[in-house]
């Protein structure tokens, strides 16, 4: 029987299941209220469906409430059936006069289905109502980033410097080795993304701590100065700086680390190794916060946001095959010709164009774009661009004027019909759905209450995703995980 009695769940989109003593059809019947009689229960009935299956996903009205449930077999009266009883939980932010999602556009398209916001912790139905919360798994309380489903069906998330992956109704069922220096390319933990890939193995972004030898040519004055960035080795008199890589991650399902990749040698071969601090220091905190792991053509894209740039990674090699985006000189530490700017999000899409979230911050009170480009192979053939949106969609601007640079979060994912779902940068809180004649399908803006201004403020999210139907949904509902992946 589930929900099993006296649950508490973190959700009101709920997975009933009974057994089949007697075959037949069945009533499910849910009350809102605990109750043990059958009038009471009967006089406060909110939901009742009929299936011929002994499952059935309801969904119930409120959360924080109790709830009594029956089933009624063959269209007997049901006096004489048991009451199941639960409860829903409540948290702060599915109490809709604390966060909300303001639908400004209803949904043309994609009606059924779900989004799943980062910042408020909440999966939302596409008319604004919150159905799911996660729940504690532990953490201190910061908010997760990158909450998805996954091909499994099952959810995961960034949290406190661990990834992880968990049922519909909270069971973990996997999470990423605790950061440990000793570790391989591990020692500054997790950030930005965790996938669960389609073979079953997981692929995250770590850190991976580095000594680069300084060239001679360095002033003493910058090698003596105080701090941590500088090592000396007294044996050969070479001094070396400290600096954190980002790297590329592959655990299978025992948390055995079975593939990695860090951008050093990548790095010292390319034009980047030339950008420089003033005082000669390598400036290489290229920010990498995004990857796509291409499973069919075995390559991985990631993203460098603070250099502008997409490399394109040969799966298993590890070498780069190609780089997309801007260029630097000896001299210089701005990017030239940028095609994109701070992006977020890159992926492929299924015609094998690079796409992303242009976050265009180094043009001054421009927009953020949906942009998507050609990927040449060879080195010696630029990209270009195929298409691009300008986000520039009502409700952005009511608070949130373009007056500043905006780099931190936004993302944008390919939907089976070719249109595309974006979340945009933290300080907007827009969500759409655009088509690829960019006409807008669906618009909403997240957004939190403030107490102290009495208004309702734009609500950050790092990044957002959707389920993109009911059928997925119930999927999602359905498989808890506890058999295993």
């Amino acid at each position: 029987m589930l929900p099993a009695e006296g649950s508490k769940l973190h959700y009101r989109l709920i997975g009933f299941s009974f057994s089949d003593v007697e075959r037949g059809s069945y009533t499910l019947q849910i009350a809102a209220g605990n109750y043990n009689s059958p009038d009471s229960f009967r006089k406060n009935i909110v939901v009742s469906l009929k299936t011929n299956k002994t499952k059935i996903v309801a969904e119930v009205p409120f959360f924080g409430k109790e709830y009594t449930w029956r089933v009624i077999i063959n269209n007997k009266t049901g006096d004489g059936a048991g009451f199941h009883h639960f409860s829903t939980g409540a948290v702060p932010f599915v109490d809709t006069n604390i966060a909300r999602l303001r639908i400004l556009k209803k949904a043309e398209k994609y009606k059924d289905a779900y989004v799943f916001l980062d910042g408020v912790k909440t999966l939302y139905d596409m008319k604004g109502r919150p159905v799911w919360y996660l729940p504690d798994v532990g953490g201190v309380g910061t908010p997760p980033r990158d909450l998805k489903i996954t091909p499994q069906k099952t959810i995961t998330f960034l949290l406190d410097n661990r990834a992880y992956e968990i049922s519909y109704s909270g069971n973990i069922l996997w999470r990423t080795p605790a950061p440990d220096a000793s570790r391989k390319g591990q020692g500054g933990g997790y950030h930005h993304e965790f996938t669960r890939l389609a073979s079953g193995n997981y692929m995250v972004l770590g850190r991976k701590q580095v000594l680069w030898e300084l060239p001679a040519t360095i002033e003493s004055k910058v090698l003596d100065a105080p701090g941590e960035i500088i090592v000396h080795d007294s044996a050969s008199n070479k001094y070396y700086q400290k600096m954190e890589l980002g790297t590329v991650l592959e655990y299978d399902k025992a948390g055995a680390l079975v593939w990695s990749w860090d951008p050093s040698e990548y790095l010292k071969g390319s034009d980047l190794y030339n950008r420089r601090t003033a005082e000669g220091l390598f400036d290489l905190d290229v920010h990498e916060n995004s990857f796509f792991f291409d499973e069919v053509d075995r390559t991985i894209l990631v993203s460098l946001r603070d250099v502008s740039r997409v490399l394109k990674i040969k799966y298993p090699g590890g070498t780069v095959a190609s780089a997309y985006g801007g260029t630097y000189k000896p001299g210089t530490r701005e990017v030239e010709s940028p095609l994109f700017c701070y992006q977020h999000s890159c992926k492929r899409s299924g015609e094998g164009y690079l796409y992303l979230y242009n976050n265009n911050g180094c043009h001054l009170k421009e927009h953020p774009k949906l942009t998507m480009l050609t990927m040449p192979d060879d080195h010696n053939t630029s990209s270009k661009k195929v298409w691009e949106f300008e986000c520039n969609v009502a409700g952005m601007n009511e608070r949130n004027p373009v007056d500043s640079v905006f780099t931190s979060g936004g993302n944008v994912v390919e939907l089976p019909d070719g249109s595309f779902f974006a979340s945009m940068s933290v300080m907007y809180g827009n969500l759409f759905i655009v088509s690829k004649d960019k006409r807008i399908l669906w618009n909403a803006i997240s957004e939190r209450w403030s107490p102290t201004e009495k208004n309702w403020k734009v609500n950050a999210n790092y990044r957002a995703s959707m389920v993109i139907s009911r059928k997925e949904m119930e999927a999602l509902i359905w498989n808890d995980g506890l058999k295993g992946q």
